[in-house]
């Protein structure tokens, strides 16, 4: 049986957070439980296409809510004309949990712009670092995190 890696990755807040592009027509907002159905189901759009998976709904909100880490002012939503178009999930230990964008809105610099946010609210925080695991075969998410200053810490087993 094939095992599946990820790299974890790094990004050192000391250095300068480039401007943020965001791109027209995004209004940024923060979790709420009502949102929940809508974010799951964009988290499982995105990882439809490999890169993870999520748990179904009730799961995933009961660990999401539960889980010491979680604050919702953490949880970064990307919303357009027709509903959700991102998310970007953090956990309190400056830790980048999910970076998902709707498919209508890929290539337009949404996923860049919520990284960029996540990496300047864990600047206010005074974190030193922001890390993130990617699989090794999702080359598409490694070059945006490294073209946003983040480098390769260490390679891990995924775990089964």
């Amino acid at each position: 049986m094939a095992k599946d890696f990820c790299f974890l990755m790094r990004r050192n807040l000391a250095e300068v957070v480039p401007v943020i592009d965001w791109p027209n027509g995004i209004e940024l907002t923060q979790y709420r439980p009502e949102c929940a159905e809508a974010v799951h189901h964009l988290m499982d759009l995105g990882y439809c296409e490999g890169g993870g998976r999520v748990p179904t709904l009730d799961v995933w909100q009961q660990r999401f809510e539960t889980d010491p880490e979680y604050d919702p002012a953490l949880c970064f939503i990307a919303l357009d004309a027709e509903g959700i178009v991102g998310v970007c999930q953090c956990w309190t230990s400056a830790y980048i949990k999910n970076l998902v964008v709707h498919p209508r809105a890929q290539g337009l610099g949404l996923g860049r712009a919520l990284l960029l946010h996540a990496f300047k609210v864990f600047q206010q925080r005074r974190e030193g670092f922001v890390d993130l695991k990617v699989l090794e075969d999702n080359l598409r998410a490694q070059r945006l995190y490294e073209s946003a200053g983040m480098y390769v810490v260490r390679r891990e087993l995924v775990p089964a």
